[in-house]
C-alpha cells in the first residue's frame, strides 16, 4: 500500500501493478509484508486491466473489470513460505495475467490512532524459466451458513464433483472468523475418504502441506466440513466480510501438469449433502489451541461497533513490559511496537522456525472479488497526510535490517533443513547452510513405469540399475503361514527384470533377468559390476554377471524353501558385498530376524540376530531387516532395523554392535538405506494411523548421526519409497514398490540475490535463474512520514477485530480410539 491511512473499521483498499515483463512468466515465491495488528488480512489477484488506475482506490469500486484469479492471500500472521521446484503461478504472456492487484483488508483500525500511514504489502519472485507444474488454487467456500446464537455446535459443508485433469494437491489454508473451531478437507473416492487437510483456523492461517499428497481425479468428490460455535452471540450470525460475520473457507493449493493446467476453481455447493453422514469423526473434533498460539490484538482496546452488542465482551489486556534493550527480540519489539512473545514464537524463534515456515507454502488464498464493502463516510477521511521525522523513521529502519541479518537464518536453511527434535543433536556445523537435495525434475526416468521397483543400484559405470518385478505383484495371497509362495502356478516373470539405465537421458542400456525371478527384492551391485539379488519367493539370493547368458554365478537357498538353517532363507531381503575382502552379507529378513556371512564363494561364515520383542528392541534384535549398507572405512555394517524404526550398525570383523541412528522424524519405519563417504542416506515408510512423520529421503552425517537435511519428490508422490542408493556427487535414486517410480534427486545450486527498489517496486533478481520478483509495497524507507509499524512482522488474514478473551471455556482435547497395529506391510 503507497502509505494509506483507513478512518474507518472494516476498509477495503487495493492497488494495482503491472508486471515488469511482457513474456510469460512464473511466481514461485511470496513473502507477505504485514502484521494482523493493522491488517485483517490481504489478497492478490492477477487480472487483465485493474478497477483503477490511481495509485490506490476502495475496493467497492471492484478489483478487476475482467476476471480475477486469487495468487495469494494472507492473514494471522502466517509465515512465508516458498513453492516446490518446478511449481509456480503463470503470469504474462498471451494467457496470463497483465496486472497484480493487491487489496488489504484493515478490520480493526484501533493501530491507526496515531495517524501513521500504512505499507503493507508482498514480495514475488518471478522467474522467466518455464515451470513444468502450473500451480492452481482451489477455493471451497460456504455462501449460505447461518449460525443461531447460543448454538454449541454448527456444521457447515461444502462439496462439489471434480470434473477435470487430474491434480495434485500439496498443501491447504483453512479461514474462519472467531467462531470457527475446526476445518476439514477431504478427497471422496468410491464412498473412502482421503484427508487432504484439517485445522484450527485460530491458528496461523498458513498453507501447511499435506500430510501425504492426495490426486484428485475426474469424478471424485471435494469435500469441506466447518465446524462452527454459536455460544455467546446474541443475534445469528451469518456468512460475510465482516468482522462481525463469519466465513467458511477451505483453500487447497495444487499443481497440475503445464499442459492441462487450470489457475483457479471454486465450489460454492453441497452436492453431496447425505455423504457427510460417513465424514471421519476427527472432522467434528475441535483442535485445542494454546493461549501463546493464537494470534489475537493484546494491545487493541475493543472497536466501538453498532453491532458490538452481538459479540462477547473481550476483557482487556496491558500492554506487555519490554525487557531490556540488549535482548534481540526485546529490542525489535521496542522498534516495530511489536509483542515481544509474538516475535519470539512466529517470528525467529529457532525451535519454532522449522515447524511454521519449512515446507509451508506460502499464504495464497481468500475470498472472491470485494464488492460493496467500502463504506462513504470512509472515504471522507481516506487523504494521506505527511508527517514529520523523516529521519526517526529511517533510522529505526536502518536499525531494524542490522538486526534482522543477525537473527534472521539463511533462506536455504528456512527451505532445505529441518531443526533437531530435543534429544537428537544438533546440526552439523559444516552442513548447515548449502547442503540440499531436490528432484531432478528434466529427468524423465520418472515415467519409466517398470513394474513393482524392489530395488535400485549404481553400476561401476554409475548407470542406474533397476530390479523389478514385473507382471507380478506381492500382496496377501502370496504366502501361507508357513511362507510358501502360493502362487508358483503363474510361472516366473517373463519380461527382463533388471534394467541399466542411463543416468542423464534414462535410456534403458540393457536389461535383463527374464524367466529367473518371482518377486525380486533386493539389489547391489559388487566392485566387479556383478549383480546380487535376492527373491522373497524363491527364498534365494543370486550373484548374476550383467554380461553373460550362462545364468547365475552363485545361488545360496534352497528354491521355494523357507528355512533358518546355513543352507535356507526365509524372504530375504537385501545382500551387501565387502570391496576389499569379497564377503558377502545377506539380511534374512521378513521371516527371520538375522544377518548371515558367507565367503566369496558362498559358504557359510557366521550369523547374528534374533527377533525383537516389546516396544524397546535391544542391540542386535531385530524386525524385518530390511536394507544394508557397508561402511568400508570404518569397518562397519549398517542394518535398516524397518519395522523398528532405526538403523543399527555392526563391526563387520566381530560382529559387535557400535550404534543405533533413531530419530523421531524416521516414524515406525525405516525402509532402507546407502552410504556414500561420510554420508548416510534412508528413507522412511508409510506413517500408521495417528502418526504426523511424512514420508521422505533424509541425509545424515554419518560420523554424528545427525540428520542435515530431508526431501520428497515434486513430480507424483512417495507411496512405498521401497530402495535407495546414492553416489558421491550427491545423486540419489529412489524406487518405490506401490507406484512403480523410480525418482532422481540431485544436489542444488546456491543462488545470489540482488535487487534494486525503485517507486514501491522491488526487483529481485536470481543469478543464473533467469528469474526476478517485485515488492507491493515497502517503498516508504524514503518517503516523509511513513512508519514501519506492523510491516515487518509475518503475515496472514486475520484481525477479524477479534480480542483476546478470557480462556476460560471448556477445552475439549482430541481423542482417537487407537487402531490395531497393522501387520508389517509386504514388499
Amino acid at each position: 500500500m503507497p502509505g494509506v491511512t483507513p478512518k474507518q473499521s472494516d476498509t477495503y483498499f487495493c492497488m494495482s501493478m503491472r508486471l515488469p515483463v511482457d513474456e510469460e512468466a512464473f511466481v514461485i515465491d511470496f513473502k507477505p509484508r504485514a502484521s494482523m495488528d493493522t491488517v485483517h488480512h490481504m489478497l492478490l489477484f492477477g487480472c487483465n486491466m485493474p478497477s483503477s488506475t490511481g495509485s490506490y482506490w476502495f475496493c467497492d469500486e471492484g478489483t478487476c473489470t475482467d476476471k480475477a484469479n486469487i495468487l495469494y492471500a494472507w492473514a494471522r500472521n502466517a509465515p512465508p513460505t516458498r513453492l516446490p521446484k518446478g511449481v509456480g503461478f503463470r503470469v504474462g504472456g498471451e494467457t496470463g495475467s497483465k496486472y497484480f492487484v493487491l487489496q488489504v483488508h484493515y478490520g480493526d483500525i484501533s493501530a491507526f490512532r496515531d495517524n501513521h500511514k500504512d505499507c503493507s504489502g508482498v514480495s514475488l519472485h518471478l522467474t522467466r524459466l518455464p515451470q513444468p507444474l502450473i500451480a492452481g488454487m482451489y477455493l471451497m467456500m460456504s455462501v449460505d451458513t447461518v449460525i443461531p446464537p447460543g448454538e454449541k455446535v454448527v456444521n457447515s459443508d461444502i462439496s462439489c464433483h471434480y470434473k477435470m485433469y487430474p491434480m495434485h494437491v500439496f498443501a491447504y489454508r483453512v479461514h474462519t472468523h472467531h467462531l470457527g473451531k475446526v476445518v476439514s478437507g477431504y478427497r471422496v473416492r468410491n464412498g473412502q475418504w482421503t484427508l487432504i487437510g484439517r485445522q484450527s483456523p485460530q491458528l496461523p492461517q498458513a498453507f501447511y502441506p499435506v500430510e501425504h499428497p492426495v490426486d484428485v481425479s475426474f469424478g471424485d468428490i471435494l469435500a469441506a466440513r466447518c465446524v462452527f460455535t454459536g455460544e455467546g452471540r446474541t443475534e445469528a450470525t451469518h456468512i460475510g466480510g465482516t468482522s462481525s460475520d463469519e466465513m467458511c473457507n477451505l483453500y487447497i493449493m495444487y499443481y497440475m501438469e503445464a499442459k492441462h493446467a487450470v489457475s483457479f476453481m471454486t465450489c460454492t455447493q453441497n452436492v453431496a449433502a447425505d455423504m457427510f453422514r460417513t465424514i471421519p469423526p476427527e472432522a467434528n473434533i475441535p483442535i485445542p489451541v494454546k493461549s501463546d498460539m493464537m494470534m489475537m490484538h493484546a494491545h487493541h482496546k475493543e472497536t466501538e461497533n453498532k453491532d458490538n452488542t452481538a459479540l462477547l465482551q473481550q476483557p482487556k489486556r496491558e500492554e506487555e513490559e519490554v525487557l531490556d534493550q540488549g535482548d534481540f527480540y526485546s529490542l525489535l519489539s521496542k522498534l516495530l511496537g511489536e509483542r515481544e512473545d509474538v516475535v519470539h514464537v512466529h517470528k525467529y524463534n529457532p525451535t519454532e522456525k522449522a515447524e511454521s515456515e519449512s515446507d509451508l507454502v506460502a499464504e495464497i488464498v481468500n475470498v472472491v472479488q470485494k464488492k460493496d464493502l467500502g463504506r462513504p463516510d470512509a472515504r471522507e477521511g481516506a487523504e494521506r497526510e505527511e508527517r514529520g521525522n523523516a529521519i526517526l523513521v529511517r533510522d529505526r529502519i536502518h536499525k531494524f535490517h542490522r538486526l534482522e541479518s543477525t537473527l534472521r537464518p539463511a533462506e536455504s536453511k528456512v527451505l532445505s533443513l529441518q531443526q533437531p527434535l530435543p534429544g537428537e543433536g544438533t546440526w552439523e556445523p559444516e552442513h548447515s547452510g548449502d547442503f540440499h537435495i531436490e528432484e531432478a525434475l528434466d529427468w524423465p526416468g520418472v515415467y519409466l513405469l517398470p513394474g513393482q521397483v524392489s530395488g535400485v543400484a549404481l553400476d561401476p559405470h554409475n548407470n542406474l540399475v533397476i530390479f523389478h518385478r514385473g507382471d507380478h505383484v506381492w500382496d496377501g495371497n502370496s504366502f501361507d503361514s508357513e511362507f510358501v509362495y502360493q502362487q508358483r502356478g503363474l510361472g516366473p516373470i517373463e519380461e527382463d527384470t533388471i534394467l541399466v539405465v542411463d543416468p542423464n537421458n534414462a535410456a534403458v542400456l540393457q536389461s535383463s533377468g527374464k524367466n529367473l525371478f518371482y518377486l525380486p527384492h533386493g539389489l547391489s551391485v559388487d566392485k566387479d559390476g556383478n549383480y546380487w539379488v535376492t527373491d522373497v519367493a524363491l527364498h534365494q539370493v543370486f550373484k548374476l554377471d550383467p554380461n553373460s547368458k550362462e545364468g547365475p554365478l552363485l545361488i545360496l537357498g534352497r528354491s521355494m524353501q523357507p528355512g533358518s538353517d546355513q543352507n535356507h532363507f526365509c524372504q530375504p531381503t537385501d545382500v551387501a558385498v565387502d570391496p576389499a575382502t569379497g564377503a558377502v552379507y545377506v539380511s534374512d529378513g521378513y521371516c527371520n530376524s538375522r544377518i548371515v556371512q558367507f565367503s566369496p564363494s558362498g559358504k557359510f561364515i557366521t550369523q547374528w540376530g534374533e527377533e525383537s520383542s516389546g516396544r524397546n528392541p535391544q542391540p542386535g534384535q531385530f524386525s524385518v531387516p530390511h536394507s544394508l549398507a557397508l561402511v568400508p572405512h570404518v569397518g562397519q555394517l549398517c542394518v535398516a532395523d524397518r519395522e523398528n524404526g532405526r538403523i543399527q550398525c555392526f563391526k563387520t570383523d566381530t560382529k559387535e554392535f557400535v550404534r543405533e541412528i533413531k530419530h523421531a522424524s524416521f516414524g515406525r519405519n525405516v525402509f532402507a538405506i546407502s552410504y556414500v563417504p561420510g554420508l548416510l542416506f534412508a528413507v522412511n515408510g508409510k506413517p500408521y494411523f495417528g502418526d504426523q512423520q511424512p514420508l521422505q529421503g533424509f541425509v545424515m552425517n554419518f560420523s554424528s548421526g545427525e540428520i542435515m537435511d530431508v526431501f520428497k519428490p515434486v513430480r507424483k508422490h512417495f507411496d512405498m519409497p521401497h530402495d535407495i542408493v546414492a553416489s558421491e556427487d550427491g545423486t540419489v535414486y529412489i524406487g518405490d514398490a506401490h507406484s512403480n517410480t523410480v525418482w532422481k534427486f540431485t544436489l542444488t545450486e546456491k543462488m545470489e540475490h540482488r535487487s534494486v527498489k525503485k517507486a514501491g517496486i522491488e526487483v529481485q533478481e536470481v543469478k543464473g535463474k533467469g528469474s526476478g520478483g517485485l515488492n507491493l509495497g515497502n517503498f516508504f524507507a524514503s518517503r516523509k512520514g511513513y512508519s514501519r509499524k506492523g510491516f515487518d512482522r509475518l503475515s496472514t488474514e486475520g484481525s477479524d477485530q477479534e480480542k483476546e478473551e478470557d480462556d476460560g471455556s471448556e477445552s475439549e482435547e482430541e481423542y482417537s480410539a487407537p487402531l490395531p497395529a497393522p501387520a508389517p506391510s509386504t514388499s
